[in-house]
């Protein structure tokens, strides 16, 4: 090797250290998945300078590999698109856990040409790598380059490896973290949120509707006659019972809707962005859910059971996320003194209906 390629190979080694040096520091300061992606797609453009690349990952529950990132031409085409393991050549390196390096797909029997297809983009070079961390594969991390670029090298190849290294481990930890999060927010028995989470989200959500003037409605709902079913059936099938009212809860709801279990056989669904006459069409609409519904039907029995729903909307019932909550609560009361098996409002504030209430 002559002194000015030399020179130029220890330039760069230098400056791939510095940068695993400076994504090393920067994944470890995260544990949002989100910003973990971002700065691996960071590092992947500066260093390598692909045309096009993606990170893939595997669905837990279907198996299947997804585009989490996709850069470059036509990639916005391929975000919808899912891959079996297997399939292609990053479907091959995902199955094998072995990177490869594809100089020309033409000629390679494992390329998968409907991706180019669907991005309008024809592949001339590929570079993949699995993610790989405690010994699993997550995902796939791979570069494409077009026919008029130069195939990417072994150099390349072991840049992208230790780029993998990295990402694979930042990523298993933001997963875990992410878990770790859910166990604190979730309920056990339902699968809901809890009511810590309610009164946080609750705060939050009431802050934002101060400031951009947007009704923030709460719903508490509370099961009819809930004891003759512990009495009756025992406690193991009222609790198989919650977990058939969880899963009503969330089907009936809308996408950016949450359903919380507040304690015992309460429940409460936040509606961001929902007027009165808004959340009264949604409690009803789970009112009726109870009425049609026949529960513990695997378990051989048809349980009917109803709920009395309360109604409650920031700022026409309440000044505050407390007052929110003991509003929708007193609504979901007036339910139950009514007669059960109904939806009741709160009563409205008296105020000046021209004047906002302050930001806290």
């Amino acid at each position: 090797m002559n002194p000015a390629d030399l020179l130029s190979a220890m330039k760069r080694t230098v400056e791939q250290l510095a940068a695993f040096n400076e994504m090393a520091k920067a994944l470890t300061s995260t544990l949002e998945l989100r910003e973990v992606l971002t700065l691996v797609m960071q590092k992947v453009s500066d260093l390598l300078q692909p045309r096009n690349w993606s990170l893939l990952l595997q669905d837990e529950n279907t198996g299947k590999l997804y585009f989490e990132i996709a850069v470059g031409e036509g990639a916005g085409a391929l975000k919808s698109l899912q891959l079996s393991p297997n399939e292609g050549i990053a479907g091959t390196v995902f199955s094998t856990g072995t990177a490869r390096l594809v100089d020309d797909v033409s000629g390679d029997s494992s390329f998968a040409p409907r991706f180019d297809q669907a991005s309008a983009f024809r592949t001339r070079s590929i570079l993949a790598v699995p993610l790989i961390a405690r010994g699993r594969v997550l995902g796939i991390i791979e570069l494409v380059n077009g026919p008029k670029d130069p195939p990417f090298t072994p150099d390349d190849l072991t840049t992208l490896a230790t780029i993998a290294d990295y990402a694979a481990i930042a990523i298993e930890n933001a997963r875990n973290f992410r878990r770790v999060q859910e166990l604190t927010i979730t309920d056990e028995h339902t699968g809901c949120f809890n009511a810590r989470h309610l009164r946080a989200q609750l705060d939050h959500e009431v802050r934002r509707s101060q400031r951009f003037h947007h009704p923030l409605s709460l719903v508490f709902l509370d099961l009819d006659h809930f004891k003759n079913v512990n009495d009756t059936h025992g406690h193991l099938v009222g609790s198989a019972l919650l977990k058939e009212v969880g899963e009503l809860l969330m089907a009936s709801s809308r996408q950016l809707d949450l359903v919380f279990r507040y304690g015992g056989d309460e429940f409460a669904l936040l509606l961001v962005e929902t007027d009165p006459d808004g959340a009264l069409t949604i409690a009803r609409r789970i009112r009726d859910a109870f009425r049609a519904r026949r529960f513990m039907q695997s378990q051989g029995l048809e349980l009917c059971l109803t709920a009395s729903l309360g109604v409650a909307t920031f700022p026409d019932h309440a000044r505050s996320a407390t007052d929110l909550i003991r509003a929708a609560d007193f609504a979901m009361y007036a339910a139950k003194a009514q007669g059960r098996d109904g939806v009741c409002l709160a009563e409205r504030v008296p105020t000046d209906p021209d004047v906002v209430p302050p930001a806290r």
